[in-house]
């Protein structure tokens, strides 16, 4: 095979210029550098955050007055359908993969990922994939259905055109990015920690990643049978969801739900690790019940999977069905109340120091807690009854997911941005930044608990006059805008402090785990010398050994220093080469979807350049020598 199809005939640096330095765009198309990666999961996630934001404040827009006519109706369903989507699929999944991509290889002392190339193969398929979806927006035939995509309303017969497909065909392009994200953590985890780093050395954001990641190889492809089965209906004229033709539209419900409860666990085990090593470097204290938090997210993780049939409690399923899943429901609190009091006894007793990070991270703990709570009354299934289609579970959820998944990014983007980019962000502004979106944020959603208990339904673009909902309603929008102020706040830090540029040491914070034993930003390869792990934060030990129980008191001379790079020859250093492959692969894939709802031809071309991507790939040199650049 390889003296036919050998690697020569397949170079595509034929096509494009060889690069000559870790920079420009030849170089960051092919990069497999998992820092790269990250960065570009960030800035375009970041992108769709700011989408997305933007089709919620239309919304809010809407509501603020009744009988508002500022949209229409269809156009209302498009953006609830989309700003659902995006901010699940495109914002807070790819968000905890910039993260993800980032640390995972710097915290258990590692030079790169497991699969560099798969690594950048999930980055590109979530690019195209997001770009696939918001095609719709232009051919004015954007997703209607809800983000949950029940039918009939999602079936051909009742919602003809091709949004629908559009939606999900785009979350099937995205399941593959997500899997291949998935296993390659799996196994970087696995088998690439640093020697003596054991699974119960590791830091808690990365036992999170781990614990998400086996989720996301569990949960997503039961997401894309649903997809296919869906694209059947719509396409391809079969009846798995067709009521009329022996199909059963609840059967989406179950496949949906039991995807979609485990996602939820995608979206904030994440948080909790970013929240758990954000805590004890700024309470300078060791995070407090490390082994019950563990295991509590494990067990997060595992219960998930018992518990998605309190999404459907009003579908009929059962006195015998709605009590067992009333009780695991009531169950899965635990684990979480759990974490919840490990993280104030961190707090506890704390020589604690109010950065921007902590901030959010504390603002984290409060919302989450909140969200948890009134989780909790809809897991009682006649109370969940009353609620289930009102605007109070619309408070819950965003209480869960923006009150906790957002807020805790927003912490380890304070936390980590000197790592990631060399400077600080500037805390006057981090801390503005804080107030008013914990200020925005309960302003918008706290009247939603009040408004839904009120009778007020979800998913409507409009409400007469006379339901008295108006005040509420109206600071809610003026909550969104809040929000709003204070991303653009976050942006306008970046770029001040971009051009000002206070230089961050290697451990600015003082912290406590690996990636803080190397220069900020980090050298392409990361370590000079792998490290020698020999506790739980082992950083923090090697700093300060005097700290260890039972100890002899140690001189300064002899704490750890960040690790110095200037005289290190890199060319002794392997690391993988660049690889375009993952591009075209990527670029393929989004192209033959497409070609679903337009063109078998497109299907075709697609389908070439995946398998020509594929061939390049497998006959790329396994030990390609390693090339400096200059």
């Amino acid at each position: 095979m390889s003296s036919i199809l050998g690697p020569k005939q397949f170079q595509i640096p034929r096509i494009f210029p060889r690069p000559m330095s870790h920079s420009g765009i030849w170089y960051w198309l092919g990069t497999v550098d998992h820092k790269k990666i990250g960065t570009m999961y960030g800035i375009v996630s970041f992108f769709w955050f700011i989408m997305g934001g933007i089709e919620a404040l239309l919304i809010r827009v809407q509501l603020s007055q009744a009988e508002n006519d500022i949209i229409s109706p269809e156009l209302y369903n498009q953006l609830f359908t989309m700003h659902g989507t995006t901010m699940v699929f495109l914002v807070v999944m790819p968000l905890s993969a910039a993260f993800f991509n980032w640390l995972i290889p710097l915290q258990i002392g590692a030079r790169d990922v497991a699969f560099p190339r798969l690594n950048a193969l999930s980055l590109w398929v979530f690019i195209f994939g997001s770009i696939l979806m918001n095609i719709s927006w232009f051919t004015g035939e954007a997703p209607n259905g809800g983000w949950f995509g029940y039918p009939p309303n999602s079936t051909i017969q009742f919602n003809p055109g091709n949004g629908m497909t559009f939606w999900v065909l785009g979350l099937n392009v995205l399941g593959v990015a997500s899997i291949a994200a998935g296993l390659n953590f799996i196994v970087t985890i696995i088998n690439m920690r640093a020697p003596g780093m054991t699974m119960m050395r590791m830091p808690v954001f990365t036992w999170m990643t781990f614990i998400t990641s086996i989720l996301i190889v569990l949960a997503l492809p039961i997401l894309g049978v649903a997809g296919i089965q869906m694209t059947g209906d719509r396409v391809y004229g079969t009846n798995f969801f067709n009521s009329e033709a022996g199909g059963d539209p609840i059967f989406w419900q179950h496949i949906f739900w039991l995807f979609g409860h485990p996602e939820v666990y995608i979206l904030i085990l994440p948080a909790m690790g970013i929240v758990s090593e954000i805590l004890p470097t700024f309470a300078r204290k060791p995070l407090f019940g490390y082994t019950f938090i563990v295991f509590s997210g494990a067990i997060i993780g595992f219960m998930g999977w018992f518990v998605w049939s309190h999404h459907m409690f009003t579908v009929g399923l059962g006195p015998a069905a709605n009590t067992a899943f009333t009780l695991s429901t009531m169950l899965i609190a635990i684990p979480t109340g759990v974490k919840i009091f490990n993280w104030l006894a961190t707090l506890w007793g704390g020589s604690i120091k109010f950065t921007t990070a902590m901030l959010f991270s504390i603002g984290f703990i409060a919302m989450f807690t909140i969200g948890g709570l009134s989780g909790v009354t809809h897991a009682v299934s006649p109370s969940d009854a009353q609620q289930q289609d009102t605007y109070y579970v619309v408070a819950h959820f965003h209480y869960v997911l923006f009150g906790g998944a957002i807020f805790a990014i927003f912490g380890g983007l304070y936390f980590w941005w000197p790592k990631f980019t060399g400077y600080m962000l500037n805390e006057r502004l981090g801390i503005l930044n804080f107030i008013i979106m914990m200020i925005g944020f309960n302003l918008q959603f706290a009247p939603m608990h009040w408004l839904g208990l009120d009778g007020m339904p979800r998913r409507i673009y409009t409400y007469a006059e006379n339901m008295g909902w108006e005040l509420s309603n109206l600071a809610a929008t003026v909550g969104g805008f809040l929000i709003a102020f204070s991303v653009l706040i976050f942006i306008i830090n970046v770029f001040i402090s971009r051009r000002n540029k206070k230089l961050a040491s290697g451990d600015p914070w003082d912290a406590r785990t690996l990636e803080w034993s190397i220069s900020s930003p980090p050298p392409h390869y990361n370590f000079v010398n792998i490290p020698q792990v020999e506790h739980i934060d082992d950083w923090w030990y090697k700093k300060y050994p005097e700290l260890l129980e039972g100890s002899p008191k140690q001189t300064k001379s002899a704490k750890a220093t960040v690790e110095d790079t200037s005289n290190v020859d890199e060319s002794k250093i392997h690391l993988p080469d660049l690889s375009y492959y993952p591009l075209f692969v990527g670029i393929g894939l989004s192209i033959a979807a497409l070609g679903v709802i337009y063109s078998y031809a497109l299907v075709t071309i697609g389908l070439i350049l995946v398998f020509w991507g594929c061939i390049g790939w497998s006959t790329e040199p396994v030990n390609e020598p390693h090339e400096k650049h200059h």
